[in-house]
């Protein structure tokens, strides 16, 4: 066993970048544009044994009410209603 995080590494740097594309796209799908969207860097770099949190960011009331309607929209579609 090794000293490393379990979430250094190349693989990781990727699964992690991948993951906010991800988002970002699903976000962009439905006209919402956050433009802080990214990793959390102290987490991302943290030497402690734990995966980084995907930063949200701030948005003005225009973005934060597109991405309320696109859930609500997503949640009638899923019948969570």
């Amino acid at each position: 066993m090794t000293d490393t995080p379990a979430h250094t590494g190349p693989d990781h740097a990727r699964d992690a970048d991948a993951c906010v594309e991800s988002l970002r796209a699903a976000l962009t799908a439905h006209g919402v544009l956050l433009p802080s969207l990214g990793l959390d860097l102290p987490t991302y770099a943290s030497s402690y044994r734990v995966p980084p949190l995907v930063a949200l960011g701030n948005c003005n009331l225009a973005t934060a009410r597109r991405l309320t309607e696109a859930l609500e929209q997503s949640a009638v579609a899923d019948g969570d209603r």
